[in-house]
């Protein structure tokens, strides 16, 4: 995979997901159809009247106002749901997901064992049954992929693999920034190798690796991104420069903690040599839920495990042991019930990752607009805080995140907003 391949087939993608018109220009034409101020609610509420996925709101939970801890009951109505931004940290619970889980202790309540292999849900092939409805959200084929163990496990695995270091190439590349569990689960690979980590950490701090691989590339043996900036938002086709990384020999992968879920992945299309994601944010999986690993095809009889246990083996050939498990039946679920929803039709749509993008687009660049029509500098006055957006404001630069720097203090900002029920 060259990067400049992968920019321009990403940027292809991204384009493909909305129209020609830009966000602000939506809420400006239909202002004028409604006759009022973009800022109007009206133009709020034609938009929540046209949303194709509109209904999908009623297959999760939100938080009620009046449930939330730091809420003043004297600002809000106590039974009106809470706003909720937080799903970049934790997504909302699917309805069903209660009524799954009782279902399986009840099975095991009834059955024990037995129910390994029997039932609607067998639990001995739990993860095969959701990697068909993972493989849509990620872009690999299903054998690509496996449900297991949590993000920085995957990881480690993964660079177990791939991470095999020689004297001459022994540096492990990554963003300036990166996630502390990246940066962590990296400083310990090195330093299992008993490698010097600020000799063998590279971190491209201007978020471009022309330089460091013109310069280094025959010392690098793995490149590891995020496929969107856990902090500023940034997607990761702007960290795509036109230089080949084949000629430079390196592995490239990805922590797509932040982008699964949120933006458009073809991870098979795209080449990339591997990646891991958890589930729990914008899969909506719940607290712990198990996480991903992707290898690319390309790698089957090229790249082999370090380590082997259960997903070491093929399916058919899993339980020619003397010893038997379970696969972790309770996360299985809530992740199942959770990219089922993802599988819904009605006569109106159906909430493909390609539909969810297209609304986000908008959603997000409504609130941009919002933002800046309040509280950009030249609107800034001693009565109200000036607030700059640090995500690029390129659609295809960005997921559904908008992160917000405040001209006062942001523990105030945080405190008055959810006194209000803003999560």
């Amino acid at each position: 995979m060259t990067f400049y391949h992968f920019l321009s087939f990403e940027r292809t993608i991204c384009n493909g997901a909305f129209t020609s018109e830009l966000p602000a220009d939506t809420v400006r034409r239909i202002a004028a159809e409604l006759k009022c101020h973009p800022t109007d609610e009206r133009v709020a509420l034609h938009l929540d009247k046209e949303d194709k996925l509109r209904h999908f709101r009623e297959y999760f939970i939100s938080p009620k106002m009046r449930d939330l801890p730091p809420i003043d009951l004297s600002l809000v109505n106590k039974d009106e749901n809470a706003i909720y931004f937080l799903g970049n940290s934790l997504g909302l619970q699917p309805k069903m997901v209660k009524s799954y889980i009782e279902e399986e202790l009840d099975k095991w309540a009834k059955m024990g064992g037995y129910g390994h292999d029997v039932g609607k849900r067998p639990w001995i092939i739990g993860d095969e049954i959701i990697v068909g409805l993972m493989k849509d959200i990620v872009g690999a084929n299903e054998k690509e992929i496996a449900l297991m163990n949590a993000l920085t496990v995957n990881l480690h695995l993964l660079l177990l693999s791939f991470f095999k270091p020689t004297p001459k190439r022994h540096k492990i590349l990554l963003e300036a920034k990166a996630f502390p569990s990246d940066h962590y689960a990296i400083e310990s690979q090195l330093q299992l190798h008993g490698l010097n980590v600020e000799e063998s950490m590279r971190m491209i701090k201007n978020l471009r690796i022309e330089d460091i691989l013109e310069k280094e590339g025959d010392s690098i043996a793995v490149i590891l991104f995020s496929g969107l900036h856990f902090y500023t938002g940034t997607k990761v086709c702007i960290l795509s420069p036109p230089t080949s990384l084949d000629h430079h020999g390196c592995f490239v992968g990805f922590d797509l903690a932040h982008a699964v879920g949120n933006v458009e992945l073809h991870l098979h299309d795209w080449g990339v040599d591997f990646a891991c994601w958890c589930s729990y944010k914008y899969l909506n999986a719940g607290a712990g839920g198990i996480a991903g690993a992707f290898i690319h095809e390309k790698h089957t009889h090229k790249i082999k495990p370090t380590l082997v246990g259960w997903f070491g083996h093929e399916l058919s050939t899993r339980f020619k042991m003397d010893n038997s498990k379970c696969i972790q039946f309770y996360l299985k679920c809530t992740l199942k019930m959770s990219l089922r929803i993802l599988k819904i039709r009605n006569d109106i749509s159906r909430a493909t990752m390609k539909a969810l993008r297209r609304k986000s687009i908008l959603l997000t660049g409504y609130l941009e607009y919002l933002i800046k029509h309040y509280y950009s500098k030249d609107k800034a006055d001693t009565k109200k805080p000036m607030v700059n957006i640090i995500t690029p404001s390129r659609i295809e630069d960005r997921g559904c995140q908008l992160t917000l720097t405040f001209s006062v203090s942001k523990k105030d900002v945080f405190q008055e907003l959810e006194k209000r029920g803003v999560v």
